[in-house]
C-alpha cells in the first residue's frame, strides 16, 4: 500500500508535524510513506491516503484530491467544512474505501472511535466534553497559575498548542466542528446549521478572581444530545466545582464523555495536542482499516438544523449594571458598575441570544453555564 501524507512543516512542537517514529512504524506495517507533497503530485494508484493539514485551503486541496482516487483510507484531520463532510462520505462508500477520521477530535484520545463502537450496539443518549487542548491549557494556567490572558495564550502558542491566528480555538469555533462529528457519529445526524458558540475572549483575571472565591472552576465545554428528530449541539463555558471530574482535566488534557441507556456513562481522557498524541490516533485509524474498519458515521448519517431550546441552565453572568437589567436574574452576587448576578434557568439559545444583543449595543459580558447543582 502507498500511505501519501501532507504535512506543514512548522516549529518544534507543531501538531501536524509527521514524527519520524510515525513513518517508522508505517514502513514497518507495509506502507511507503511519502512527506510534503504537492495534491498534483499524488499518485493515481494510491492505495492509502493520509491527509493531515491545517485550514480549509490545504485540508480541502488534499482531500479533493482524494476523492479522484481510488484510495481504502482517508484520516482528515485539521479544519473540517462539514458542508463537504457529508459528500466526502458518500464518495468514499461509492468507492468502497474506508473513511476514518478519529484525529480530528481528542487528539491522541480515542473518542470518536469508540464512541463509533458504542454507537453500534447502544442508543447514545449524550456526549460532551473539554475538547480542545488549546483553550484548556489557557484557562488551566489562569486559574492554577494566575496567568493573564495574553501570557497564557502566548505561552501556549510557543509550546505549539495554539497557531499563530488562534481565532477558532479561542471563539469555541474548534470545539463545535469536534461536536459536530461526535453528534454524526453518535446520533447519526450532523448538524449543520443552529448551533451555538461562545468561547473564552472575555474571560478576565478578574473573573477568575470571583469564581475561584466561589469554589468553582471555567471550563470550555462542548455538548451535544438528542432533540427530537434533530439534536441539541453548542459550546460555551461552563462552571464547575473544585470537586468535578472537569475540574482536574489540567494543561492541554482533553476530556470526552458519553452517555449510552444501556452503558451509561463512558469518560475518556488524555491528550488532546501536540504532534505524537495526533500522531497515535492516525496510526489507530490505520490499524482500524487494516481489520476491516470503513466508516465511523452510521449508514443512514442525515444534515439537520440543531435544536438548543431544551438545554437549560442557570447562568453565571458578568457584565455592566444597565444591561444585567435585560436578564431575568435569580439572584445577584455583587453589583455596582459591575454586576455579577446568577440568572433563572433559560435555554442555551436564549442565553446567547441575549449575549449577542447585550454586546452589539457595546456592552461587555461573560457568562457560563452552572451546573444545576450550584443554582
Amino acid at each position: 500500500a502507498l500511505l501519501l501524507g501532507a504535512v506543514h512543516p512548522g516549529r518544534e512542537g507543531n501538531r501536524m508535524d509527521m514524527s519520524a517514529g510515525m513513518l517508522q512504524w508505517l514502513k514497518a506495517q507495509g506502507f511507503h510513506a511519502l512527506r510534503a507533497l504537492e495534491a498534483a503530485r499524488f499518485p493515481r494508484d494510491a492505495g492509502t491516503f493520509v491527509a493531515v493539514g491545517e485550514g480549509k485551503t490545504s485540508a480541502q486541496a488534499l482531500m479533493n484530491a482524494y476523492m479522484g482516487m481510488d484510495a481504502e483510507l482517508t484520516e482528515y484531520y485539521g479544519c473540517l467544512m462539514q458542508t463537504q463532510l457529508k459528500l466526502e462520505v458518500y464518495t468514499a462508500r461509492e468507492k468502497g474505501a474506508a473513511f476514518l477520521f478519529s484525529a480530528a477530535c481528542g487528539g491522541g484520545v480515542p473518542f470518536l472511535h469508540n464512541l463509533a463502537l458504542s454507537a453500534e450496539t447502544d442508543r447514545i443518549e449524550a456526549v460532551s466534553g473539554i475538547l480542545n487542548g488549546t483553550t484548556n491549557y489557557m484557562l488551566d494556567a489562569m486559574q492554577r497559575r494566575g496567568l493573564s490572558y495574553g501570557d497564557a495564550l502566548r505561552e501556549a502558542q510557543s509550546l505549539g498548542y495554539a497557531e499563530s491566528d488562534p481565532t477558532a480555538d479561542v471563539s469555541g469555533l474548534d470545539a463545535l466542528r469536534k461536536m459536530q462529528l461526535a453528534c454524526a457519529v453518535a446520533f447519526g445526524v450532523l448538524p449543520q446549521s443552529g448551533m451555538l458558540c461562545e468561547g473564552m475572549e472575555h474571560f478576565t483575571a478578574a473573573d477568575v478572581e470571583d469564581i475561584q472565591s466561589r469554589g468553582l472552576v471555567c471550563r470550555l465545554m462542548a455538548r451535544g444530545s438528542r432533540a427530537g428528530e434533530s439534536v441539541s449541539a453548542y459550546v460555551e463555558p461552563v462552571l464547575f466545582p473544585r470537586a468535578a471530574p472537569e475540574s482536574s482535566v489540567f494543561t492541554n488534557n482533553n476530556m470526552a464523555r458519553y452517555t449510552g441507556k444501556r452503558c451509561g456513562s463512558i469518560v475518556l481522557m488524555g491528550q488532546g495536542a501536540g504532534r505524537f498524541p495526533t500522531a497515535s490516533a492516525v496510526l489507530r485509524d490505520l490499524s482500524a482499516a487494516q481489520q476491516g474498519a470503513r466508516s465511523m458515521f452510521p449508514e443512514n448519517c442525515r444534515a439537520a438544523e440543531a435544536d438548543n431550546r431544551e438545554a437549560v441552565h442557570s447562568y453565571y453572568i458578568r457584565t455592566g449594571g444597565f444591561a444585567a437589567v435585560r436578564l431575568s436574574l435569580r439572584s445577584v452576587l455583587a453589583q455596582g458598575e459591575v454586576v455579577r448576578a446568577v440568572t433563572e434557568p433559560m435555554s442555551a439559545e436564549k442565553m446567547h441570544a441575549l449575549a449577542q444583543n447585550i454586546r452589539k449595543d457595546g456592552n461587555d459580558l461573560f457568562f457560563a453555564a452552572l451546573e444545576e447543582e450550584l443554582c
